[in-house]
């Protein structure tokens, strides 16, 4: 039985605007679906309540009931599309790629961080405050990136639905079409506490990685070694495609969507961010531990077998359940399948429903699983549709090219991944937006320094693409050493002036916020906002990166389409 936490009685304390008794909600709040009690899968926590949080007891309780958006969006990330990829990387380079996730669960968190911010603060959705603070343009940009990208990464959790339930003998007329069926039943129930514990139920069973892991009789030694960075057998064209595909698994464009409505879904406000991001924390730490498992998993299940190395061929997913069944017997290649189909599962559920989210956030429309099905039509007929779409194109598609599509897809949201964490750090500056919960100095230079490593990734891989004959490990050294100079003459002293420039320019408003408390402040509404000023300088900047990345976008796509051809 959930918990409730309860306040003592007395008024709650508003924000800009607000008089006692007044609701601790943000004016900005779109949908009045998002304002209430936290109804969480562990607890609820009334809207009320404002008792401090004393002893370890009490804030395990409080943390459990806020529980939800950091742990699914986190380990849905690991979906099937990133059971392929990362047991590609185990199967082709050992486990010499596992330095890649230490890096990345630095990007992981800052990101999501960033992301549980706008969400508590601002009450509404990314896409909206894209469409709100940059325009109609961008909107349509960034959310047109999203609205393909994650029907292709939808399609990938299908794939993985297709292959995992095909190990145990289930045809893919039942698998796919009952997958896709309860997908939205459990989404349609108009209660959020009901999906929430379908997909932390889900989360659970993600925990099957543990004994893969150990059934594939680990090693301490290669496994230590593969913290050191380096790539087994040298650096390559290959590798570096492998390591791109690496990162769009990891962190993708549709994590940062999800989150931030999902947070507003769950009506977390800011006085519980601070439990927000522990959670958020915890998920990234546990699906950091669970790529590696599966990189691991899958380089010492096939070492010293034909099917190990990077000249090895990796079909699918399904091929890969396969050959553990060979190598490990029976009961590991049904729990790779088990570990397939629920990583499907989680990533499906997910990114299907921030394509809803954004769809609702764009079209002004009624976006919350707090609604039934009369009350919010289109949020759930956009959902209905893009699983029933995805689901049929599985259907009838041959293996060969859904396995490349799965890799594929990965790669693509690695390359325009660069745009999507801009525009979440350029809104996390705005102190119109976030007040006194904009970005420090630090966290600028971090996320700067992830999209520059992010483009320069793609640029290598462009550059490998078309020009085969180019020395990949010399290239790299040279991109990223560029990078590195022009972030230290460039990017860094201009970074610093337009801060101390925002801050002279904002100093009124940012004197104003920091007068009240942090907890109880929220973004005014979205039409008192000052408008924001594009300069020249950003707008230039913005479209040559999306120009790049849209060019880089349809490499990858030539490149499938030959790599399908041939």
């Amino acid at each position: 039985m959930p918990f409730k936490l309860l306040a003592p009685p007395g008024p709650a304390r508003g924000s800009i605007g607000a008089s006692d008794g007044a609701l601790d909600v943000a004016p900005a709040v779109l949908d009045d679906a998002h304002i209430g009690d936290i109804e969480g899968s562990l607890g609820t926590i009334s809207m009320h309540d404002h008792a401090p949080r004393r002893g370890w007891r009490r804030r395990l309780l409080t943390l459990a009931a806020i529980m939800g958006p950091g742990l699914i969006v986190m380990t849905g990330d690991n979906d099937a599309g990133g059971v392929q990829t990362y047991t590609q990387a185990g199967q082709h380079y050992g486990t010499s790629l596992l330095w890649v996730l230490v890096g990345l669960f630095v990007v992981l968190y800052v990101a999501q961080e960033m992301v549980t911010r706008l969400g508590a603060v601002t009450g509404v959705g990314h896409a909206r405050l894209i469409k709100e603070r940059f325009g109609r343009f961008w909107n349509l940009f960034s959310v047109g990136d999203l609205f393909l990208l994650n029907f292709l990464t939808l399609l990938t959790e299908f794939i993985g639905i297709r292959f995992a339930l095909a190990y145990f003998g289930i045809s893919q007329y039942f698998s796919v079409p009952a997958t896709a069926l309860l997908l939205f039943a459990f989404a349609a129930t108009g209660k959020f506490r009901r999906w929430e514990r379908f997909m932390l139920l889900a989360v659970l069973a993600s925990f099957v990685v543990v004994p893969c892991f150990f059934l594939a009789h680990p090693r301490t030694g290669p496994i230590l070694k593969g913290l050191v960075p380096g790539v087994q057998g040298g650096v390559s064209g290959t590798a570096i495609l492998l390591i791109v595909a690496v990162v769009g698994t990891t962190v993708a464009p549709w994590q940062l969507f999800f989150q931030q409505s999902n947070i507003l879904d769950k009506r977390i406000t800011p006085r519980w961010l601070n439990y927000e991001r522990a959670e958020t924390f915890l998920g990234a730490v546990l699906t950091t531990l669970a790529a590696g498992g599966m990189i691991a998993f899958a380089a010492f299940a096939l070492n010293h077998t034909k099917a190990f190395g990077p000249s090895a061929t990796y079909v699918d997913s399904g091929w890969f359940n396969d050959a553990v069944r060979t190598t490990l017997g029976p009961v590991a290649g049904a729990l790779s399948a088990v570990l397939l189909l629920v990583a499907a599962i989680l990533g499906a559920g997910a990114v299907s429903l921030s394509t809803s989210y954004a769809f609702g956030d764009t079209f002004n429309q009624r976006h919350s699983l707090h609604r039934s099905i009369r009350s919010a039509p289109l949020f759930y007929g956009a959902y209905a549709g893009q699983i029933v779409l995805a689901a049929a194109v599985v259907l009838v598609g041959s293996s060969g090219l859904l396995g490349t599509l799965t890799q594929y897809v990965q790669v693509l949201a690695g390359i325009l991944l660069p745009s999507a964490i801009l525009f979440l750090v350029l809104l996390c500056n705005d102190t119109e937006v976030l007040g006194p919960w904009v970005n420090t100095t630090w966290q600028n230079v971090v996320g700067y320094t992830i999209i520059a490593v992010l483009v320069v990734l793609s640029m290598i891989l462009v550059i490998s693409t078309l020009f085969t004959s180019v020395d990949a490990v010399a290239l790299t050294g040279v991109l990223f050493a560029v990078a590195g100079a022009i972030g230290v003459l460039v990017v860094v002293p201009l970074g610093f002036r337009a801060r101390r420039l925002a801050a002279s320019t904002g100093a009124s408003r940012l004197a104003e916020v920091r007068q009240l408390e942090r907890a109880t402040w929220r973004m005014p509404p979205l039409h008192l906002l000052a408008r924001p000023t594009m300069s020249t300088g950003r707008r230039v900047g913005l479209l040559s990166l999306r120009v790049y990345l849209v060019a880089s976008a349809l490499l990858v796509a030539v490149k499938v389409f030959s790599t399908v051809v041939h």
